[in-house]
């Protein structure tokens, strides 16, 4: 069965919206939904993971619990952000499943690009682009993805204990590059 079809959803329906159709068993609604946050979710996905199947199938799942928790959902806050928040937890469980390949470094290297761009050329983010990579690949995890300690050592394939000295390193840095 398919959940997404080809059909039209107005394009002056807003998200929250979509979500309040979905709910309502709305298939449609779901196709729109889909078309307004797939590009970006898919983008931002392959940013924390080099894999395609897993990026795919965590998007799918995203969509898939979309309609089945719409009829619960109640709009706090940006409709974009709850979506991140499923899609990256969605990532996160294919991670979990399988185990990491011994001959690929971890994705502690890995470092999103979207908190220094989100940073600009301020004084924090001058602060930011002078940690070491694997300090700033934990603090993008905890610090915009708002991951725990023990889903980002998960995602970057790192040992809690590792994830927790790296951010308090992290922190301290930035604390006396901002005095």
């Amino acid at each position: 069965m398919t959940l997404v079809s080809d059909a039209r959803v107005p394009t002056g329906i807003e998200d929250v919206d979509l979500v309040r159709m979905i709910g309502a068993g709305d298939r449609d609604a779901l196709s729109g939904l889909y078309r307004r946050h797939a590009g970006w979710l898919t983008a931002r996905l392959e940013r924390r993971c080099g894999d395609p199947d897993m990026v795919d199938t965590a998007l799918q799942d995203t969509f898939l619990a979309v309609w089945q928790q719409a009829g619960g959902y109640r709009p706090v806050g940006e409709v974009g952000a709850w979506l991140w928040t499923i899609a990256l937890r969605r990532l996160i469980d294919q991670l979990r499943r399988r185990p990491p390949p011994e001959d690929v470094e971890p994705m502690a290297e890995v470092i999103s690009v979207e908190i220094p761009l989100a940073l600009g050329h301020t004084e924090m983010g001058a602060a930011f682009a002078s940690l070491q990579p694997a300090l700033q690949a934990v603090m993008a995890c905890t610090a915009l993805d708002g991951l725990t300690n023990s889903d980002t050592a998960a995602l970057l394939g790192l040992p809690v204990g590792t994830v927790k000295s790296r951010l308090s390193r992290a922190r301290e840095i930035l604390k006396e590059a901002l005095r």
